[in-house]
């Protein structure tokens, strides 16, 4: 099974129907030469890259303007338009007085199966208590939580508050919470992957910026900032595929990881096995 653990939704036209909310949105996200895209054409791209399932993102800021970029009842809405194809993530401003009671709703009422949160959007670190009574839901009712970790795209997002390192209180307080550090931490992939080997419960994923094509760019990462026999030996349980759609196509995404020198088992990990792990699913 291939599975896209890093997805954003928010350019559908299922959940962007007015020229207002597009603005807004690609305003908020920096896709500004973008436009809003067909959900069938989606599913299309899916099928055509071979992509078996996608992880679609909330995206709460709302205690900055009022207004919230993916609410969680949009993230519902894509899902049951092809819940065979799309697992929706919840998205929580832990600023609101409303956080705690908006997860619970997003987990009971609309059936999400994880938390994602951007802390250098909210303008919060990792160790802000306001982050503590989100993190115990998700440990208690074992749902998994991706946080945006290094450098991003996205205006008014400084990367100091999303230093891999800094993820690590919280991966020591919180054991069996199963979490993702996404985009490889980068420029810190060297915290990322301590954070790999040392954590049972840390991930990471491979929505990270392309300075060249993915295949050159994963290359240079995997076989010569690093040696590709630490991915193979060390961490291949860790690294899940995640093309940050739509910044980037998933079908040239995926075609970088394909063309990496591993093994066909860590390869099979890659692109599937640590994210049905990762989400709790079973193989059929």
């Amino acid at each position: 099974m291939v599975i896209d653990v890093h997805t954003h939704p928010l350019l559908f036209n299922i959940i962007t129907e007015s020229d207002e909310v597009l603005e807004y949105r690609k305003n908020q996200m920096g896709l500004y030469l973008s436009g809003r895209m067909d959900i069938d054409w989606d599913l299309y791209l899916m099928k055509d890259a071979k992509i078996d399932k996608t992880v679609i993102l909330g995206q709460d800021y709302s205690a900055d303007d009022g207004r919230i970029l993916v609410s969680n009842d949009e993230i519902k809405k894509v899902v049951d338009y092809s819940p065979e194809h799309f697992i929706g993530f919840a998205s929580v401003d832990p600023r609101n007085e409303n956080a705690v009671d908006e997860l619970n709703r997003a987990f009971d009422e609309l059936g999400l199966t994880g938390l994602h949160l951007n802390v250098s959007r909210l303008h919060i670190f990792p160790d802000d208590p306001r982050l503590w009574p989100l993190m115990e839901i998700c440990e208690k009712r074992n749902k998994p939580v991706i946080f945006h970790s290094g450098y991003s795209w996205k205006p008014n997002t400084p990367a100091k508050y999303a230093r891999p390192i800094l993820f690590e209180d919280i991966a020591c307080a919180f054991p069996n919470l199963k979490m993702c550090l996404s985009h490889l931490g980068f420029p810190w992939w060297n915290e990322v992957i301590m954070m790999l080997m040392k954590y049972p419960n840390v991930y990471t994923d491979t929505a990270t910026i392309y300075m060249d094509t993915s295949a050159r760019y994963f290359d240079q990462l995997f076989t010569k900032d690093m040696n590709i026999n630490w991915l193979q030996n060390s961490f291949a349980d860790k690294v899940m595929f995640g093309s940050n759609s739509p910044r980037w196509r998933p079908v040239r995404a995926l075609a970088g990881i394909k063309e990496l020198p591993v093994r066909e088992d860590v390869l099979e990990k890659i692109m599937g096995g640590n994210a049905m792990r990762f989400l709790g699913i079973k193989e059929d």
